[in-house]
């Protein structure tokens, strides 16, 4: 008998996303309200919450989701609130409260609006994070 050989396919993941992480005293709809003054866009509460399922499509928690499409500037905006029901979106971030995703994003420079939403009032901090560094990002899906 021959010995079959075994391979391994491995695939690097590529984000098409910015990741802002929000910290904030308020709660999603006001915070929502705040970014779209701020950044003239309009975040809108989704029909469905956001949906966490695990590997094997158990749904794990839903978690309180604002969207936009920006036609001009072909950047979609997504607004998730990270705690919902003892659960994190992003496990890694347990201090952050919400998450701002810029998906498509060519043309706006995120270091600028992470400096931009500390001029809301209800918001105490924000960071830009990179999604390579974080494991659970790997998850995150738009439709």
């Amino acid at each position: 008998m021959t010995k079959s050989k075994k391979h391994t396919l491995l695939f690097e993941q590529d984000y098409d996303f910015d990741m802002i992480g929000i910290c904030t005293h308020h709660n999603d709809y006001r915070l929502a309200w705040g970014i779209n003054e701020l950044l003239n866009i309009q975040l809108t509460k989704a029909d469905e919450d956001y949906i966490v399922v695990n590997k094997k499509g158990v749904r794990m928690s839903s978690h309180s989701l604002y969207e936009f499409k920006d036609e001009d500037y072909l950047t979609e905006y997504y607004l998730v609130k990270n705690k919902s029901q003892g659960k994190l979106l992003i496990p890694e971030k347990p201090g952050i409260d919400f998450f701002l995703f810029l998906f498509e994003n060519h043309l706006i420079d995120p270091d600028e609006i992470t400096q931009k939403l500390r001029a809301i009032s209800s918001v105490l901090g924000t960071f830009l994070f990179n999604p390579e560094e974080i494991q659970s990002t790997e998850n995150i899906v738009f439709n």
